[in-house]
């Protein structure tokens, strides 16, 4: 039988790893990995800061991470700084936006898309 503070230990990661993250969190090629293993359901904003497009999808995604803060993660990857990711999703243009479900990769999306279609989408992922 486990021992009761082997399983306090596991279930305060657990809650932890469930917090209500309600704005986009900066990853990088090193913290990709573990990034999109830690939660349920992710989406990752794959930009630069000189992308128009990009800067117009940046306050759908911040509104999109409040809404589903405790369901959904949001990053934000910047291609420009982390190439390796950049390289091995393909990423060929920007925005893009990544959609993993229990860190395996679910699907992509390119270009600028309304918040409708993006919350739908989330709201599959999640269902």
């Amino acid at each position: 039988m486990p021992d009761i503070t082997e399983i306090k230990k596991k279930k305060l990661e657990l809650m932890k790893s469930r917090a209500a993250i309600d704005k986009p969190i900066s990853v990088t090629d090193s913290s990709f990995s573990d990034f999109i293993k830690k939660y349920h359901v992710v989406v990752i904003d794959a930009y630069t800061d000189w992308c128009g497009p990009c800067k117009m999808m940046a306050p759908v995604i911040d509104e999109l991470a409040r809404e589903f803060a405790g369901k959904a993660v949001f990053g934000k990857l910047d291609v420009d700084a982390n190439p390796q990711t950049s390289a091995q999703f393909g990423i060929m243009s920007i925005p893009t936006l990544l959609f993993f479900k229990n860190g395996e990769y679910a699907d992509t999306s390119v270009g600028f898309g309304g918040k409708e279609a993006l919350k739908k989408k989330i709201e599959e992922m999640l269902g």
